[in-house]
């Protein structure tokens, strides 16, 4: 009788951590997971910084990379899983989704050149002979450790698309009077033609980001209203976003003269950027700045390959705003970071000074970065620092996913790249 005791009990503990793990699993996001980990670009090969999507089967490619200061030479192995649209993984077998192989080893590597600082830059293009995607939708490419898929280096965010709908789209001022300076609103059309959808709410939802932004992303499970073939997402209380402000950037492409936003430069032992003090930006007009949607480059005026010829330094940035430490924190984030609000992004008030400091260790290029306030709640607000308002440039991505009833994983089946300014 105690065996038997002793055997159920064992099967209810064996249910309940398989329970936690599916209760608790988190979805996958841009994310860096050591700290000498730096620099990673994600981008479809055909331009830098592009959004990372490629359609199935085309040619097309996606190419990824990445430093480690610490030198030497690691043994770094890679694989691709397929997702639904909220990042969770599809839990179907690899065979279904995977040609050729279940992994590969990243084998393009170099070594700096000429750098005060030392890393060794690795690189990456998918699909390859030994790593390609069979269907369409959301892939999370995983890099990690010594062949072993727990140690996890990075995480990055593919789309992969199977184009089966149609997507007009344009962005109008807000319906909302109280928000009609302030915000841009998304309005489209699917037209799904021949695509077998029973169910809209069911069989289809969109995802819409501003510049590639997960932490503001909304989703539609649900259309204003159905014409033949059309589902039109048009209400006056949907797809309403605050358009922000044009992004902060700054300039280190060389470190040999002062450039955009940049006070001094010191060059010994190490390099280090002191920034010129960042403004509050919450006025009451908007000022019209060119900026790049949040994206950084990496660049080097002074070398012939930035990959591996340009230098880290220490930027020191600074804020003065009238907020006080007791009411919140500022941080400072964009694409460099993944928007990641945490302690390297933290900044910390100087009582001396009046203003808020933070020092960030990056590559030299051309930045975008933006503040967020976070209030004692926990609370982020993207434009208390910033302002929000209709003019301001953006980009925004629409993706269509698809999954009819019985299907056992989601495809992503329509994309459309919009942008505020451009019709």
């Amino acid at each position: 009788m105690r065996k038997k005791y002793e055997w159920f009990k064992s099967i209810v503990l064996i249910l309940l951590s398989v329970s936690a793990l599916t209760t608790f699993a988190q979805p996958y996001t841009d994310s860096v997971y050591r700290h000498e980990i730096k620099s990673v670009e994600f981008y479809n090969s055909t331009k830098k910084a592009s959004f990372p999507l490629i359609n199935l089967n085309s040619g097309e490619t996606v190419t990824l990379g990445f430093d480690n200061l610490a030198g030497g030479t690691l043994n770094y192995h890679y694989t691709i899983e397929h997702c639904d649209a909220e990042w969770n993984p599809s839990n179907i077998s690899t065979a279904e989704y995977l040609k050729n192989y279940n992994d590969d080893r990243i084998l393009n590597y170099s070594y700096s050149i000429a750098t005060v600082q030392k890393y060794t830059h690795y690189e990456l293009t998918l699909p390859n002979e030994n790593i390609a995607p069979k269907i369409p939708g959301n892939y999370i490419l995983k890099v990690y450790d010594d062949s072993d898929p727990t140690k996890l280096v990075l995480t990055r965010k593919l789309y992969v698309l199977g184009p089966k709908i149609n997507i007009a789209a344009e962005i109008v001022p807000s319906s909302d009077n109280a928000t009609r300076q302030t915000n841009q609103k998304v309005n489209f059309t699917l037209d799904y033609g021949s695509l077998r959808v029973q169910n809209p709410n069911r069989d289809v939802r969109t995802l819409l980001m501003q510049n590639n932004r997960v932490e503001t992303a909304i989703m539609n499970n649900q259309p204003t209203y159905i014409r033949g073939t059309q589902l039109i997402y048009s209400d006056v209380n949907i797809n309403n976003f605050a358009a922000g402000n044009e992004f902060r950037h700054f300039d280190t492409r060389t470190l040999k003269l002062n450039s955009q936003n940049i006070l001094h430069i010191y060059r010994d032992t190490a390099n280090t950027v002191m920034m010129l003090t960042d403004p509050d930006r919450n006025k009451a007009n908007y000022t019209l700045e060119y900026d790049l949607d949040g994206n950084y480059y990496i660049l080097n005026q002074d070398g012939t390959d930035p990959r591996i010829d340009a230098d880290y330094a220490h930027m020191i940035f600074s804020l003065s705003t009238a907020r006080q430490p007791n009411t919140g924190t500022p941080y400072i984030v964009g694409r460099f970071n993944d928007y990641k609000l945490d302690e390297n992004s933290k900044m910390t008030f100087n009582t001396t000074d009046n203003k808020y400091f933070n020092t960030l260790f990056l590559k030299q290029g051309v930045y975008d970065y933006t503040f967020v306030w976070v209030d004692k709640n926990g609370k982020a607000d993207n434009n208390a620092l910033e302002g929000s308002y209709f003019e301001t440039e953006n980009d925004y991505q629409v993706l269509v996913y698809y999954r009819p009833a019985g299907a056992r994983w989601e495809e992503l089946v329509g994309f459309r790249l919009l942008n505020s300014t451009k019709k």
